[in-house]
């Protein structure tokens, strides 16, 4: 028998529609490849786009913190001055209250007066009278004794 040195035509065809086929499935192959890279980055663009989002979210949410905890710091401290704002008012009118409440009022003696007359009507207390007595010793020698038009310190 004869060795065959060639391929047939029907080899040579067969092998032209399969290398053919391959290429055309290689070719394919390589668009799907090429496709499934677009949609790979796509999608990992998208990931970054939302990380992106979501890292901005986070920051605005960590200065909405901040200006919040700022806010309620400036609202306790204002509260705080108000507080000692009315402190410092309600002492300065006591203040002012001691102030008249020690300065010594005067008293003109009339006609018919005693020191226990002047003491119940300045005082409500008659027996309080050796308290104008001792703030008008330098005036009264007696204390029985007082006359029409003097003026007297009530303490």
């Amino acid at each position: 028998m004869a060795k065959k040195t060639g391929k047939g035509l029907l080899d040579k065809a067969i092998d032209a529609v399969s290398s053919r086929d391959e290429k055309a499935a290689a070719e394919e192959a390589k668009e799907d490849a090429s496709a499934a890279r677009a949609q790979a980055a796509h999608e990992a663009s998208k990931r970054r786009v939302a990380e992106s989002k979501l890292e901005r979210a986070e920051k605005e949410a960590e200065a909405a913190k901040k200006t919040a905890a700022e806010a309620e710091a400036k609202l306790a401290r204002v509260e705080r001055e108000k507080r000692a704002e009315a402190v410092r008012e309600k002492l300065a009118r006591q203040q002012e209250e001691m102030a008249v409440a020690k300065q010594e009022r005067v008293y003109v003696v009339k006609s018919g007066d005693s020191l226990s007359k002047i003491a119940k009507e300045v005082y409500g207390e008659a027996n309080r009278w050796p308290e104008i007595f001792e703030a008008n010793k330098d005036q009264i020698k007696d204390p029985n004794l007082i006359h029409p038009g003097q003026e007297l310190k009530i303490p």
